[in-house]
């Protein structure tokens, strides 16, 4: 379960097969807080440049 901080809220939905960065939190393992959620082309580079798999 990931929470979106305030700043970004508004302007960031999150879908089911998106792909984006995490910090867990240190006193729940299970939670964590959602930093950056990448675009379709940006997710099409890195899949290209042999960042994601």
């Amino acid at each position: 379960m990931g929470r979106i901080p305030g700043s970004k809220n508004k302007k960031m939905w999150i879908r089911e097969g998106d792909v984006v960065i995490v910090t867990p939190w240190e006193i729940q393992d299970t939670k964590a807080d959602v930093i950056w959620k990448y675009t379709r082309p940006q997710i099409e580079w890195l899949e290209r440049k042999g960042y994601l798999k």
